[in-house]
């Protein structure tokens, strides 16, 4: 989930470019839950609850460090869209998954490129996603925040000579 980011003006820092997306996806993080949030009750209803306050801290945090370097930090868009319908409590719980998948993707990006202490927080922040999407998910997986591998089972296109 994600919307198109102005090129900003002048050139930033790769540590400012990967604060920068980690901002739009936790943008992008508070309204889906705000969506997912809609489906779910009870004990679900309680944890999207819990996950979209954090969100919320962790971008007004990341605002603020990229205002801190002296760059501009882009607003929220209006929306974003939503990569499937999400009318059940299992929709909801699937977008949750995604939302932290896509989170801990950009937050790992920012490990990479931070520089210390921002590296040990932004490590921190892409744990959190990474227990939030196991609580979602109900499973772990190998390597949050990072790309997942490519299926060796699925079929390639093209021949090899």
């Amino acid at each position: 989930m994600s919307t198109p980011r102005p090129t900003p003006s002048g050139s930033a820092t790769p540590e400012v470019e990967a604060l920068r997306d980690a901002l739009d996806a936790e943008h992008a993080a508070v309204y889906g839950y705000g969506v997912a949030g809609g489906r779910l009750t009870g004990a679900a209803r309680t944890q999207a609850r819990t996950a979209l306050d954090t969100h919320r801290a962790r971008r007004d945090t990341i605002a603020r460090l990229i205002a801190d370097r002296g760059a501009a930090a882009q607003p929220a868009a209006p929306a974003y869209t939503i990569p499937f319908a999400v009318a059940t409590p299992a929709d909801a719980t699937r977008l949750a998954v995604y939302l932290e998948d896509g989170v801990a993707l950009h937050l790992g990006e920012l490990v990479a490129a931070a520089g210390t202490p921002l590296r040990a927080e932004a490590a921190g922040w892409l744990r959190e996603s990474a227990v939030w999407a196991v609580r979602w998910r109900g499973a772990s997986t190998a390597f949050p925040g990072l790309p997942a591998p490519a299926d060796p089972a699925a079929p390639t296109t093209g021949s090899r000579t």
